[in-house]
Parts: structure tokens; sequence; C-alpha cells
């Protein structure tokens, strides 16, 4: 599972982000985009020496500073169960080209060709 898609699935949820330096913050997860960085709202942040608490109604994380993201058991589930009907889908799209195969005519009558050359066109 790509982090991205964990994050976009999470959105709307309860959080846990922890930063290389050491802070958490618990909160629910607003926004986030392709560099991980993360909105978050009704924040709970704690100090690295995990003594100091401060409630924050919104903030911003840089994706570049996050070491680790913990999101709810049932998040993972849902992408796993979306990420596996999805390949089965696409699995069965792919199967064969019957019998036209590459560049050809179909099953088309050698008399239906109406002379068309070498590029084959209509």
């Amino acid at each position: 599972m790509l982090p991205l898609t964990l994050l976009n699935a999470a959105q709307g949820r309860p959080i846990l982000v922890e930063l290389k330096n050491g802070e958490t913050f618990n909160g629910h997860l607003e926004k986030c985009d392709t560099y991980m960085n993360l909105t978050l709202h009704e924040v709970i942040r704690t100090m690295p020496d995990g003594d100091r608490f401060f409630r924050l109604p919104e903030c911003y994380i840089r994706g570049n500073n996050i070491k680790y993201l913990r999101i709810q058991d049932e998040v993972l589930e849902q992408v796993g169960k979306q990420q596996a009907q999805q390949r089965e889908t696409r699995g069965s799209r792919f199967r064969g080209r019957g019998q036209r195969g590459r560049g050809g005519y179909g099953n088309m009558n050698p008399s239906n060709r109406r002379g068309r050359g070498r590029g084959g066109h209509y």
C-alpha cells in the first residue's frame, strides 16, 4: 500500500503523527498533499519529554519532518479491500485480444479488405 493512498483514505479520521524531533500530534486528519504535508484539527501536541501538552484547534505539519504515522486499523483494512478489488477488475480486463492479434484485421474475410495497401487505414 502506498502511504498517500492510506492518507487519502484516512481523511476525517483520528491520526497520530510523530516528528523527527520527538513531538507527537494527535488529531483528525483534514487534508494531505503529495508531499505528505498534513493539516490536522482538534489536535493535542505532546512535547518530546512527554510532560507538556498543548491543545490546538488546527495545525499544519510539513511532510519532511514526519517520522511515522499511526492510523486506525479499519482504514488499513478498507484500503486493502479496495486495492484487492481493483486488482481483480484490472486482471480480467487484459486477459487477451481475441482473434485480432497485433495489427491484424480481426476475423475479417480477406475479400472485405478493399485493397488498403500497406497502412491499413480506412
